[in-house]
């Protein structure tokens, strides 16, 4: 399970001890994709943390590949206090991506077993939480319960997506997750957008204006 990896590219959980308590990590996946929603996830890691090869293993999603994430995602489930939450195509549609962000920043956090004593976001921009909030930026690669849900949070989304593929053929979600690849940009040139598509993104804005 472990993962060979720079010594900056490893999280701990400096942050989290440093503050005491019980701590969440925040994170979402799904804000440049051109359909679909977006995910984010909520870890809390209790007593000393999860198991040590499940310590080493973990990192920002992005370094990851995708069977790494789907091996270490069940691991993070048993050892830790996780939660998801989602915003829909319709609210990313009717309030940007930004505050749909957050949107589904708060309803992880709300989904907790327990609500945490303060919330680690990953980014510089904070969702309105019942806990404090501190934002860090490159969180994901700095603090190990943020990386934790960055995976939770990727995993998630993308098999949200591969089911979301079936619905809506042709498209290749299951592939792409919904990012604007070439693959994704020729089957909207062939078959147009969606219900799944974000209508106020340019791309798929620009085609329903081009529509005759």
């Amino acid at each position: 399970m472990a993962v060979r990896r720079k010594q900056q590219e490893q999280p701990d959980l400096s942050l989290e001890r440093a503050a005491g308590g019980r701590v969440a990590g925040v994170d979402e996946a799904g804000r440049g994709p051109w359909a679909g929603p977006v995910v984010a996830a909520a870890v809390v890691f209790g007593g000393g943390g999860p198991p040590p090869r499940l310590r080493v293993a973990i990192t920002d999603s992005k370094l990851l590949k995708a069977e790494q994430r789907a091996a270490l995602q069940p691991a993070i489930l048993a050892s830790a206090d996780t939660a998801v939450g989602i915003a829909s195509v319709a609210e990313i549609d009717s309030m940007n991506i930004l505050q749909a962000t957050l949107l589904a920043m708060r309803r992880a956090v709300a989904r907790l077993v327990d609500a945490p004593n303060l919330a680690l976001v990953d980014g510089n921009r904070a969702p309105r939480l019942p806990c404090p909030v501190r934002t860090v930026v490159g969180g994901d690669r700095k603090s190990l319960s943020i990386a934790a849900a960055s995976i939770v949070a990727k995993v998630t989304r993308d098999r949200l997506m591969a089911r979301l593929a079936a619905d809506y053929p042709g498209y290749g979600w299951e592939r792409n997750a919904g990012y604007g690849t070439a693959e994704h940009q020729t089957a909207l040139a062939r078959l147009g957008p969606c219900a799944q598509h974000r209508r106020s993104f340019r791309p798929i804005r620009e085609l329903l204006e081009a529509e005759p």
